[in-house]
């Protein structure tokens, strides 16, 4: 595949570097990598680990059902609402700087996460969380791109991806041994010592880099505040659609009202001297459709895991570490189809790679819609999620890195977010969607209306991993990865 296939004009010009990298072809040593990933880690690790937490902190905080929901999505939606900008700020500062200042704020918004004494507070600590991440994820990801050229970046991409999909998973089994173990407020409190081990390592091995001088009125602000208004205008509606009903007067204002600020948003974008997605950007094939799937693929994992993580507690009565420990197998299956997706690449074009996970996500989905109020764990939930963990295994990492082919060093922060914000909105988006679809069965408080709402969301995913397997096939790379690799110096 080309350079052109994937860049438009004013994307492409690959000899305006904004730092170093290894475009010559000289090998880097792995620990600006490590150190990305750890970031990487504490981020995807944050949107699942208080699943299992959840009982826990409404208990101890006396939470109600719109206020648990939105303990995940106030992370997810600050986090994908802030990625453009955390994008644009990650090409135009220093990424170093950046990086530091996402992780030390990411840092101190985790401790005082596990200090809250009630709702609010939470609630407010983790949009901290979800801002920061917005600033430290583009960061991280550009800085795997300038470092790293070739089998290097390659490898580094699919890392990333795989451990983007990992996380998740991991999550809630850190969640519910943490909570059992030591309380809820340490699923928040252990980002400290991680988060600090990681400044100290960054600080030491990340590269310094000269970049011109920015002010705030650079940036598109009224851009980044009216997306971020939608995003969160549309999850709240999501989230009331169970008792204010999908054709209700406050439903269709609502629905109403985020639409308009996404048009706002796109006139701000058209009139923006520097807006948060230049209009080329659009142009990139690779990046839009892998942001697409991306979405698709994480809102399935992400609204997977929380309506299970409701089911196995509600229904079959497990504790928050029982059912940490039954996502186990899970992440083991997302680990083992992301190595057989990586294996293949060189092989079998993306698009395949993609297209094979997303139908074998859907058939995950449609197993794991039959279960009952009597299900066994390992007769009718482990064959779904082990199938579910290898589809989704196997789409993160082929997108992770097409996405990114052609996209030279300057514009690696911009690319950075764009495809990010397709992951967080898309994590925000499916615990939003397939919850709400799974409370039209009533209120996810008693054991029957649990199963009927569960069987109801995941054929909701399955059609979704359909449609998604759609875009992939139709819009993805139809080129494998290696005889395509020179595209991903942007030449």
């Amino acid at each position: 595949m080309t350079a052109t296939e994937h860049t438009a004009p004013g994307v492409h010009a690959p000899d305006q570097h904004t730092g170093p990298s290894s475009e010559d072809g000289a090998r880097k040593p792995w620990t600006v990598l490590v150190v990305a990933l750890v970031a990487q880690i504490l981020v995807v690790l944050d949107i699942s680990v208080v699943n299992t937490a959840l009982p826990s902190i409404a208990d101890s905080l006396r939470l109600h059902g719109g206020q648990l929901q939105w303990l995940v999505t106030a992370y997810l939606v600050m986090s994908g609402g802030g990625l453009l900008l955390g994008g644009r700020i990650a090409d135009s500062l220093p990424r170093r700087r950046v990086f530091l200042t996402g992780l030390s704020v990411f840092t101190g918004a985790s401790i005082l996460s596990g200090f809250a004494r009630n709702a609010n507070e939470l609630i407010a600590a983790r949009a901290g969380q979800g801002l920061a991440a917005a600033l430290m994820t583009p960061a991280a990801l550009s800085l795997i791109m300038t470092t790293y050229s070739g089998d290097q970046r390659r490898k580094g991409l699919a890392t990333w991806g795989a451990v983007g999909s990992m996380g998740v998973a991991a999550g809630v089994l850190f969640g519910g041994a943490l909570t059992t173990w030591t309380g809820w407020q340490s699923i928040f409190w252990i980002n400290g010592p991680i988060g600090a081990a990681a400044l100290i390592a960054a600080a030491k091995v990340l590269p310094h880099t000269s970049t011109p001088k920015v002010g705030l009125r650079q940036f598109d602000l009224p851009g980044a505040v009216t997306v971020l208004g939608a995003l969160m205008t549309l999850m709240y509606v999501l989230g009331t659609t169970a008792n204010a009903g999908w054709l209700s007067a406050h439903t269709v204002v609502g629905f109403a009202v985020s639409a308009a600020l996404l048009a706002a948003f796109a006139r701000i974008e058209h009139r923006s001297a520097r807006p948060l997605v230049p209009p080329h950007t659009w142009k990139v094939r690779s990046l839009v459709s892998g942001t697409a799937v991306m979405l698709g693929v994480t809102g399935i994992l992400v609204g997977a895991v929380f309506l299970t993580s409701i089911y196995v507690q509600g229904v079959l009565g497990y504790s928050a570490l029982r059912t940490g420990v039954a996502f186990l197998p899970f992440a083991f299956a997302i680990t083992a189809g992301a190595h057989l997706a990586r294996h293949l690449l060189g092989r079998a074009a993306p698009r395949t790679l993609a297209v094979v996970g997303l139908v074998l996500t859907a058939g995950a989905a449609m197993l794991l819609s039959t279960a009952t109020s009597g299900a066994d764990y390992a007769s009718d939930l482990l064959p779904g999620l082990m199938l579910l963990g290898v589809g989704v295994g196997m789409v993160f990492v082929p997108v992770s890195i097409s996405a990114m082919a052609g996209i030279p060093t300057q514009h690696a922060g911009l690319a950075s977010g764009f495809l990010m914000t397709g992951h967080e909105i898309g994590a925000a988006f499916g615990v939003a969607a397939l919850s709400a679809v799974a409370t039209t069965a009533g209120s996810l408080t008693t054991s029957a209306a649990i199963v009927t709402g569960y069987g109801r969301g995941f054929v909701a995913a399955a059609i979704l991993a359909g449609l998604v397997a759609i875009i992939a096939w139709v819009r993805m790379s139809a080129t494998p990865v290696a005889a395509g690799a020179g595209a991903m110096h942007g030449h």
